[in-house]
């Protein structure tokens, strides 16, 4: 029996910020509810709203961060690692941008911000614990993204010894998550080696099927590659374990397409917008989960490269909410049917 959505949630991460009342997390949680969200998903790296080393060791801490957020009417819906996952596996070419995303004391290091960032997978799996937490949205990092459109041709193997490196990478923390109780949903994303549904039967193959490897559903992704998001559902449902609900636009034309000629994102072909602006039929989405029983939160990431944050988050709640069904506890035509037993059954079958 399919269940009910939960939602409106947001994620944090585009919004935290050094003035207020984005700089706290009694401030941002009460900002939140007031435009009609009822849960957040955290940024874990953004220490102005949260602590991940302590709440890794600290359940006191985590039950007084939960209860701020109640206070306010907010629920905790999942911990974003995104920056550290990305951190797990970075090709050569990416160390100095990714440095941004690393503490001082591992920067120009990358071995040790390696080692730094699987820590930190770590931790957020004992946090997601003791927050009673069951789902948690990261990246994979990438190793292979280079060579996703060679020349020269890649050579035999290469992308095979990628994904094998890239499991075996992976495969602790998706144990430590198992003891958590907790799923590790990767955001399938250009730029990362699991950016679609090949790439991540690839990966979970490597991992043994692990049932902690799954995924966070964001349609926006799969419009800019001109993916079915649709299909999508119908194929991955049992894998999806998060969702981000974020609207994006596909317009090529003679000039471009979607590699998009290096263009800023406000002149690209494939461009993210607030929701209802895009081309993503949420309509239908939403129908998809509904009808495969989806049980977690339907999060806004907010990623418009036209509309102001604050406005895109007060459109947000009020669209998310009205998309999310009600599920139907019976069927449509149940005022047509009678009682019957056994043996009537047979006599319609001419038994």
């Amino acid at each position: 029996m399919a269940t009910n959505i939960q939602g409106p949630g947001i994620y944090l991460a585009q919004f935290a910020g050094d003035v207020a009342p984005f700089n706290s997390w009694p401030a941002i949680t009460k900002w939140a509810a007031s435009l009609g969200f009822k849960g957040v998903q955290v940024p874990s790296w953004d220490a102005r709203l949260f602590d991940l080393a302590l709440a890794a060791e600290s359940k006191t801490y985590c039950d007084e961060f939960a209860g701020v957020a109640r206070a306010n009417g907010i629920t905790i819906t999942e911990l974003g690692t995104h920056l550290q996952g990305q951190l797990v596996a970075v090709h050569p070419a990416y160390d100095e941008a990714f440095d941004a995303f690393a503490p001082a004391a591992v920067k120009g290091k990358p071995a040790e911000r390696q080692r730094w960032a699987v820590q930190q997978m770590l931790l957020s799996a004992k946090a997601s614990k003791n927050l009673g937490l069951t789902s948690n949205v990261s990246f994979p990092g990438a190793l292979a993204w280079p060579y996703l459109y060679p020349w020269p041709q890649r050579p035999a193997g290469l992308v095979e010894t990628a994904f094998d490196e890239l499991a075996k990478r992976w495969r602790p923390i998706f144990d430590a998550f198992e003891d958590a109780g907790c799923h590790v949903c990767f955001e399938l994303h250009p730029g990362e080696d699991l950016f679609d549904g090949v790439t991540f039967e690839m990966f979970l193959e490597r991992v043994d099927n692990h049932p902690r490897c799954c995924i966070n559903y964001d349609p926006s992704h799969f419009v800019l590659q001109q993916l079915d998001y649709l299909a999508f559902i119908d194929i991955y449902h049992s894998r999806i374990k998060a969702l981000h609900i974020k609207d994006a636009e596909f317009r090529p034309d003679g000039r471009q397409g979607v590699y998009s000629g290096y263009q800023p994102w406000v002149n690209r072909a494939g461009r993210f917008r607030s929701l209802g602006d895009g081309q993503v039929d949420f309509k239908a989405i939403f129908s998809k989960m509904a009808q495969y029983g989806y049980e977690g939160w339907a999060v806004l990431e907010w990623e418009c490269c036209l509309k102001h944050p604050e406005q895109g988050a007060a459109e947000g709640a009020p669209f998310i909410r009205n998309h999310i069904i009600r599920v139907t506890e019976k069927a449509f035509d149940d005022f047509a049917g009678a009682a019957h037993d056994a043996a009537q059954l047979k006599r319609m079958l001419g038994l």
